[in-house]
């Protein structure tokens, strides 16, 4: 009868054990993410001078033991860019913080309700006036006219990034996120990959990119490649691109809509690392917390409700190479998402 109690208190104490080992994973697990999450106080930097913010709406309530979820309409700049530095980052094609650029630029706009969104991609190649823009470090940069969109965010930043989109849009981005090269990859991988169909033949050497016209099952360094790809389509401008770009958007709306990340915790970890590791926020969206808040909102946005399109666009009379944003088509697209 000795020896029972004794083996008792063992499993007990082994039990313990375990939920403390298991209560501290979870939490270094948390902190973990959290700290991935680069941040920029694009408010403070921007201060009053941007558009008025959408007319919101009132909170869809969870339950009664929970917070409501914000449901009013929501616009969010994205930008793809090699802007961080590291050796997977460079291995991907990337460059160093001092040389970064924005590959990538898509305004997401939700809805009110937030069942149903639009994506509008900006060609870099469109020629703007870029605003005066604050600098880090003081001082501000001066007003450029006719220069290219993406040279915003080489010449300041995030900060300047938001204030040229507000400036050529007359929107307000309610938030700000920035995936690097290899935080992109990473989440494909970690997702199993993405399957998508191309139109066309692609064959472009600068990418190492080399695909038949038809359905592929890309893993991250395949889409990156895809996502970045330009001279091996088309006639080779960020036209061409934006279109494959807005193909692997889908695709990978589709494949988090069916992974069971939820259901298995090894593999929505995995996927949650790579996200947060390569990502760059407003500090309204810096934390684990803010973003499944914000994730968990958009639980009723479906890959068939995501609209794609581009900012409509002719070719600038100054530069065959580069283009402008096509009125009043492109101030009416600007106008419906305000």
């Amino acid at each position: 009868m000795g020896r029972r109690p004794a083996a008792l208190r063992a499993a007990g104490l082994a039990l313990a054990g375990a939920l403390v080992l298991g209560t501290a994973t979870v939490g270094w697990a948390y902190w973990h993410l959290n700290h991935n999450i680069r941040s920029v106080d694009i408010n403070s930097a921007l201060g009053d001078d941007r558009p008025a913010r959408a007319v919101t709406t009132p909170s869809a309530p969870v339950s009664a033991a929970a917070s409501p979820l914000p449901a009013g309409a929501l616009n969010i700049l994205v930008l793809g860019s090699d802007s961080r530095s590291g050796k997977a980052n460079r291995e991907l094609g990337g460059g160093d913080s001092s040389g970064a650029r924005s590959d990538t630029a898509m305004v997401v706009h939700i809805d009110a309700g937030r069942t149903r969104a639009t994506v509008v991609s900006i060609p870099r190649d469109t020629l703007v006036t870029r605003p005066s823009c604050p600098l880090a470090s003081g001082g501000s940069t001066s007003v450029a006219y006719g220069t290219m969109f993406n040279s915003a965010y080489a010449v300041g930043g995030p900060v300047c990034a938001v204030k040229t989109v507000e400036s050529i849009t007359g929107v307000r981005m309610d938030h700000y996120i920035e995936v690097d090269f290899s935080g992109f990859a990473e989440l494909v991988d970690a997702l199993g990959g993405v399957d998508v169909t191309t139109t066309q033949n692609i064959d472009d050497d600068e990418s190492h990119l080399h695909l038949q016209a038809g359905p592929h099952h890309l893993d991250g360094k395949q889409a990156l490649a895809l996502a970045r790809t330009r001279h091996g389509i088309g006639d080779g401008s960020d036209l061409g691109r934006i279109g494959l770009q807005q193909t692997l958007v889908k695709a990978l709306l589709e494949q988090l809509g069916g992974t069971g990340l939820l259901t298995d915790p090894a593999r929505l970890y995995r996927a949650a690392d790579a996200i947060t590791a390569g990502l760059t926020t407003d500090t309204g969206l810096d934390s684990l917390g803010e973003l499944m808040r914000l994730g968990q909102s958009l639980k009723g946005l479906t890959a068939g409700h995501v609209r794609t399109v581009m900012m409509p666009v002719v070719t600038a009379p100054s530069d065959h190479n580069r283009v402008i944003a096509k009125e009043p088509a492109a101030s009416e697209l600007w106008a419906s998402l305000r």
